[in-house]
C-alpha cells in the first residue's frame, strides 16, 4: 500500500527525481570528494526536512530522489541544495578563502515527479553505478 506523510492540515506525498550536474560538467564528482559531497547534501536535506530516499553520484552528475513537504517548492529546495552545498564544498572540501562567486554548480537541473511509479525511478537510480561498469567492461 502508498505510504503518505502528514502536516497539520495536509497529507501528502510529493516526491521527485531530481539530477544537478557541476558547473561546465567537470568530471568532479570522485573518491573521498564524493563521499563528502553526499554527506553535505544528506545533512542540508536534513535541515529543510527533505527526505533523500536514493541518490546516487556519478563522475559528472548526481540523481536524487526526494521526497519534500508541500510546504516547500521544488525549486526553492534544489536552490537551497545547490546553493548552500557549494558554499560548504568550497570551504570545507577546497579550502577556498574566497567569499564571493563561490560556484560549484550548473544553472540548471532536471526534476520529474515521481508519482505512484516510485520503485521503478528507485530501481533505475540504484542500477547506474552497473550500467556504468558493464559500459566500461564493453569498451575493453
Amino acid at each position: 500500500m502508498h505510504d503518505w506523510q502528514s502536516l497539520s492540515r495536509v497529507r501528502w506525498d510529493c516526491k521527485y527525481h531530481v539530477v544537478i550536474v557541476p558547473k561546465y560538467r567537470k568530471r568532479k564528482l570522485y573518491g573521498k570528494f564524493k563521499r563528502n559531497v553526499g554527506d553535505i547534501l544528506k545533512d542540508l536535506c536534513r535541515q529543510r526536512e527533505v527526505e533523500l530516499l536514493e541518490g546516487n553520484l556519478r563522475l559528472d552528475h548526481i540523481y536524487m530522489c526526494l521526497s519534500v513537504p508541500p510546504k516547500f517548492s521544488i525549486a526553492f529546495v534544489i536552490g537551497f541544495l545547490k546553493g548552500k552545498s557549494a558554499v560548504r564544498i568550497h570551504r570545507y572540501l577546497l579550502k577556498s578563502k574566497q567569499t564571493k562567486g563561490k560556484h560549484f554548480w550548473s544553472r540548471g537541473y532536471c526534476v520529474s515527479t515521481v508519482g505512484l511509479d516510485e520503485e521503478t525511478i528507485r530501481k533505475y537510480i540504484r542500477e547506474q553505478e552497473e550500467a556504468v561498469k558493464q559500459l566500461d567492461f564493453d569498451f575493453e
